[in-house]
């Protein structure tokens, strides 16, 4: 974690001199309705072998923000990432995307805009992108858009932002889960609870299936031992991080469970997230 806290204080770069990534400011509205929320996608492009972050990244990297400079009236929700991927950082894993990724967020106008006006929406995006090496960067970004009685949608930036959303991570009841604390591993068991979950049909297919934190609680470089049982169930054993940032010891096991084959019987809800609550010794 000391190279994660090292990474947020680097200096960010000039907008000029970033490396491999490029970064647009887009929206879902081909215009702005007055009252009207919509939604503001950030369009990050990698180049070949760089990645950036997720939400959390892990035990290294800094995930990409956006500090708005809206207008007076104007108020923006909270960024949002679709479902985090494993990748590297030389040879360390951390919690990010190596594929080109659109982040979002909800902006909502003041109601009274009026029609036939053009407002610029701003703000200072900021990113770590790491390759062969890595490069902490930022740019001011800036979207104009006129402000009409309605707003059809840009085909292009609302096919991407419908397909961030399919990717989201969500609660399923078909799946229980569990998780017990004994010194330094965390092991987390997952139940299938209804006939709607989808079983691993077996242990190499299991092996595939990697969980994300969401708070840094165990270590995203060490390994993941999965067991899969005759019932479908998985046991999950973790590895806690040196280092949590926290003020004490979180409660809950806050994770998101991915399997590219699916925790549903129709293949769907690749991610599954679960806050089972810890057991503590005995």
């Amino acid at each position: 974690m000391a190279l994660s806290t090292f990474l947020l204080f680097a200096s960010l770069t000039p907008a000029a001199a970033q490396t491999g990534l490029t970064i647009q400011l887009v929206s879902e509205q081909a215009a702005i309705v007055p009252g009207k929320p919509f939604t503001v996608g950030l369009w990050l492009q990698h180049d070949r072998g760089a990645h950036t972050y997720w939400r959390f990244p892990g035990i290294v990297g800094v995930p990409t923000q956006m500090k708005w400079s809206l207008p007076k009236g104007w108020k923006a929700g909270e960024l949002v990432y679709p479902e985090p991927e494993r990748t590297l950082m030389f040879k360390i894993k951390a919690q990010g995307f190596d594929r080109d990724v659109m982040l979002r967020t909800e902006v909502t106008p003041p109601a009274n805009l009026k029609v036939g006006d053009s407002i610029t929406l701003a703000g200072l995006a900021s990113w770590m992108c790491c390759g062969n090496s890595c490069h902490p960067g930022s740019m001011e970004l800036s979207l104009t858009l006129p402000v009409a009685e309605t707003a059809e949608l840009n085909g292009r930036w609302h096919k991407l932002l419908d397909e961030e959303r399919a990717r989201v991570e969500q609660t399923s009841d078909a799946w229980t889960s569990n998780a017990n604390e004994a010194g330094q591993t965390i092991t987390l068991m997952l139940k299938p609870a209804t006939a709607q979950a989808r079983l691993s049909k077996n242990q190499r297919e299991a092996d595939k299936i990697i969980v994300f934190t969401e708070d840094g609680w165990f270590d995203t470089d060490k390994p993941q031992i999965i067991q899969r049982h005759d019932d479908g169930s998985l046991t999950i054993t973790l590895i806690k991080a040196d280092a949590y940032l926290g003020s004490q010891p979180p409660k809950n096991l806050r994770v998101i469970v991915r399997n590219d084959n699916g925790w549903l019987q129709d293949g769907k809800l690749r991610c599954l997230q679960m806050a089972p609550k810890i057991v503590r010794g005995g």
